[in-house]
């Protein structure tokens, strides 16, 4: 990184209490998109940004991330609310939507040499209980419904796995015990979105791990691909309808170099997809090793 993303006072660098927090994939995707719009803009050469989106993925805390974009516009969106990936409006009124009452179409998941999963529309109760022993079990939150405003996943893991997954704008708390074993906390600290719900993992975890991820479904990322699709194409007829001019020409290149970032932007964009949906096949093929299912 060169001086302009480096941030020292009168008595060296600036350092924020959320620094040391962990960053999500949700954080480094945020900063990896302020840096395209920075090469398309012109503010980054090819190389620049090679250098910077490499520093991005490899970035673990908000204090990696924050020097990464200090010298660019928007500077401060990444901490200390990193993730904001739900639009104002349109998002507060399904989250409301979501949390309807009751007691839970689902209390509990059991996997002992198995598994088990918990996801698509499903309402979450004020306190569901799992246990994995020997195997593991998934439950997703991100097409849920919730009882309340604040609900429970209690979690115990022996010699087996959980994993919980939730959608941007949900604050996650971690509250679980780990005896030669763990639970993630990169989620935690992150702030909810407005009228969101509370989401708090505990339990006990011995020789086992619990995880907890922070993901859009892949209908919201397509959803958001072809947004941006269809803006490419709403840009591109605009510019077909201007009359054409011997002052256009600086305007032409500029349109051109735009164009051309954007296709970059999507290539990158496929290539991470592919990465992702690559992790996520891992990962069940471990899931259904650890459960014993062939």
């Amino acid at each position: 990184m060169n001086d302009a993303a480096s941030s020292e006072g009168p008595e060296g660098p600036e350092v924020r209490p959320s620094d040391g927090l962990r960053a999500s994939d949700a954080d480094r995707e945020r900063v990896a998109e302020q840096l395209r719009d920075a090469l398309a803009e012109g503010r980054l050469d090819m190389e620049e940004f090679g250098e910077r989106l490499d520093a991005t993925y490899k970035a673990r805390t908000y204090g990696e991330l924050t020097p990464i974009t200090r010298d660019l516009p928007g500077q401060g969106a990444v901490a200390p609310q990193p993730v904001s990936m739900v639009k104002g409006p349109a998002e507060q009124g399904s989250w409301a939507g979501r949390i309807v009452g009751g007691e839970g179409s689902s209390t509990w998941g059991v996997a002992v040499m198995s598994g088990f999963e918990r996801k698509g529309r499903w309402t979450v109760p004020r306190r569901f209980n799992c246990f994995a022993f020997w195997g593991g079990g998934v439950i997703d939150l991100r097409d849920a419904n919730f009882a309340d405003r604040e609900v429970t996943v209690n979690c115990v893991a022996i010699m087996g796995g959980l994993q919980v997954i939730v959608p941007p704008g949900v604050e996650v708390e971690v509250r679980g015990l780990g005896i030669m074993g763990g639970f993630d906390h990169r989620e935690e600290g992150v702030p909810g979105a407005p009228g969101a719900p509370r989401v708090i993992v505990t339990g006990f975890a011995f020789w086992g791990g619990v995880g907890v991820e922070r993901k859009l479904t892949k209908a919201e990322r397509q959803r958001l691909k072809e947004t941006r699709r269809q803006e490419r194409l709403e840009r591109r007829q605009a510019r077909g309808e201007l009359p054409a001019s011997h002052h256009d020409h600086p305007h032409d290149l500029r349109d051109a170099h735009r164009e051309a970032m954007e296709q970059v932007r999507d290539a990158l964009d496929h290539h991470r997809e592919a990465r992702r949906e690559e992790r996520e096949a891992r990962r069940e093929e471990r899931e259904r090793r650890r459960r014993g299912d062939y």
